[in-house]
């Protein structure tokens, strides 16, 4: 039960918010909920990063990068280009009509690794687990990052997005993410006979690690987040 001062303080926000608190904590009628996430193309932060997309498809003129990042700058940061823009506008419950075209303009876009198309993925599992994500929610064609997801298994069930760089061993981070894209995957095409080995393989993993460590010690990722959150309870960092 949650209480009427924490609810309405979450109320109190933006859309891309309020309709996930009224549908998931406080139990709304779905009418009431999805008229709420209506709104997310409409006002606040999906408006704002709508306004923002490129005429070519894509936000800050690039893939994964903006168009003038440069690894030289140490305030440089990737989050406002095309695939972070599309991974927080799904999240936050844009419907996919609002982005009618993306997906065909995307086709001519370009990874920054290898110039490699876009809906084709790079190298990366957690780029591609966002891009398979993004892809199947814009109705783009996606089926060969499925394939190249599981063709990237590692023998211990997982993935590492350093399997490029030699790693033989599965990131727990990595593994996260390519599950939660291949799971979209199912729930999208109904095609559960192809990934459900591949899921099976990768859960196992994670249940292995006790669902937080890494081989013999806790994921730094895992630990950090929740120091983060252990810091915000106690009031030691703001919220």
């Amino acid at each position: 039960m949650i209480s009427t001062q924490l609810s309405d303080w979450l109320l109190d926000s933006d859309p891309a918010l309020r309709w996930q608190v009224e549908r998931d904590l406080l139990g709304a009628e779905e009418t009431s909920w999805q008229a709420t996430r209506a709104k997310v193309a409409h006002e606040g932060f999906g408006a704002d990063l709508l306004s923002h997309q490129d005429p070519d498809g894509q936000w800050a003129g690039g893939a994964f990068f903006p168009s003038d990042f440069t690894f030289d700058d140490d305030r440089a940061q990737p989050w406002t280009a095309t695939t972070w823009a599309l991974k927080d506008l799904r999240e936050w419950g844009l419907a996919a009509s609002a982005l009618e075209g993306t997906a065909e303009r995307l086709r001519a876009a370009r990874w920054e690794y290898e110039d490699l198309p876009y809906w084709d993925g790079e190298v990366d599992v957690c780029i591609n687990s966002w891009t398979l994500s993004n892809g199947l929610w814009l109705d783009a064609d996606v089926d060969g990052l499925v394939d190249w997801f599981l063709d990237h298994q590692l023998p211990d069930g997982g993935w590492n997005c350093e399997w490029v760089e030699g790693s033989e061993v599965s990131s727990y981070h990595s593994t996260l993410n390519a599950l939660i894209a291949l799971l979209d995957y199912q729930k999208h095409t109904g095609d559960g006979p192809r990934v459900q080995r591949a899921r099976a393989g990768g859960e196992e993993y994670l249940l292995s690690r006790n669902l937080f460590r890494r081989a013999g010690e806790p994921s730094k990722w895992v630990t950090l987040q929740a120091q983060r959150v252990l810091d915000w309870w106690d009031g030691t960092q703001p919220a």
